[in-house]
């Protein structure tokens, strides 16, 4: 049997080119590395899953192979390429084994490339120890610290590195890279079961590999929104459509019920009513051609939300939105939930039929 390996590790990027939703700091390095104008210790920070270590492993191989010139197809540069682990190597005795190791020219190639991932989990004394280092490192050094909370770095260090501040990855590029990789796992999805992982991701990469993986498991070669759904326990895009649908249909009695099936499949209260808010701001950006692009949402989505946008007036949304979010500022200290996102519910169902009354009292001629 054939060991599987994650699909995190299979198609992690081994050269710049790959790395997704981060062109401007790739450019930057490659640049730097062509002009000779790299800094000798770098800062690499943002969030979890962005391709921060990654892409430190590709500039220590790159930066070896411009000074080189002529390579062998298959050189790494292991032997130049050193890596610390600083959450379980935070001592100051790690830091000054590292120092002294720093003077050590390279065999092969110019440089030799400290990587040191969660730089912030150092201690305050193995800092002040890494100072003197990381100022004026030997010639054939250069550090490359990863972090994700920069703001538990001391200034002294942040001052002697070059910073360079990783963004979320957009869910549009993560949902583009999900679909290569399904057509080279010969795998079949459906549009908007990848945009569900990408929004799931929250602007991971590594976090939505990892999900596609456990969907996979799940689905087989065929990945579909309703079994994507199913297994990441969200709540379907067809609920909030329902649930609207009978809103603007004024039918109270049938809106309670579909909020009871909700609960009853397991979803909190709170995550629906923040999931209705998004809804209706959706709606209202799909009910113009311009803001329509901000919909984060697969082809056959996008075409529902324009469908039901039309059935919506501008009026109602922003205030179905007011209502939904004032809802979700009462519900943590609300004593009775499920009372309350009822309530939200009936005042949003009561919103076009008030102003329906309000239209025929207008409209009907006045006695004496």
């Amino acid at each position: 049997m054939e060991q599987f390996i994650v699909s995190a590790r299979k198609y992690r990027p081994q050269q710049f080119a790959d790395v997704v939703g981060q062109q401007a700091i790739t450019n930057t390095l490659e640049n730097a590395i062509k002009s000779n104008h790299l800094a000798q210790a770098l800062l690499f920070t943002g969030p979890r899953g962005v391709g921060k270590t990654t892409c430190a492993r590709i500039l220590a191989k790159r930066i070896n192979e411009e000074s080189m010139g002529e390579i062998k197809e298959d050189e790494d540069f292991a032997y130049n390429i050193f890596e610390l682990d600083a959450a379980s190597n935070n001592s100051v005795d790690d830091i000054r084994m590292l120092t002294e190791q720093v003077r050590i020219p390279p065999q092969i190639g110019k440089y030799k490339v400290y990587i040191i991932d969660e730089v912030h989990m150092l201690s305050s004394a193995a800092f002040n120890a890494f100072l003197k280092t990381l100022e004026e490192p030997p010639a054939h050094a250069i550090f490359i610290l990863a972090t994700t909370e920069k703001h538990k770095i001391i200034p002294t260090i942040l001052s002697r590195c070059q910073i360079f501040d990783f963004k979320r990855i957009g869910v549009l590029d993560i949902k583009n890279y999900l679909h290569k990789i399904t057509k080279d796992g010969g795998i079949t999805a459906e549009d908007d079961a990848l945009h569900i992982i990408a929004q799931k991701a929250d602007g991971a990469l590594r976090d939505a590999l990892s999900i596609f993986d456990r969907v996979v498991s799940f689905c087989g070669k065929n990945l579909t929104r309703e079994a994507v759904t199913e297994n990441l326990n969200v709540l379907d895009y067809e609920a909030y459509f329902n649930i609207t649908n009978l809103i603007l249909n004024n039918d109270i009695p049938n809106l309670l019920l579909a909020y009871n099936d909700i609960l009853a499949k397991g979803f909190d209260g709170h995550h629906f009513i923040v999931g209705l808010a998004s809804h209706f701001r959706d709606l209202l950006v799909a009910k113009d051609k311009e803001t329509s692009v901000l919909l984060e949402v697969g082809d056959k989505t996008k075409k529902q939300y324009l469908e039901q946008a039309i059935k919506t007036d501008i009026r109602f949304l922003i205030q179905g939105i007011d209502l939904a979010n004032t809802c979700d500022l009462q519900y943590r200290t609300s004593k009775n939930q499920r009372l309350l996102v009822e309530l939200c519910l009936m005042q949003l169902a009561s919103i076009t039929l008030n102003a329906d009354s309000s239209a025929d009292k207008k409209k009907s001629p006045v006695t004496t």
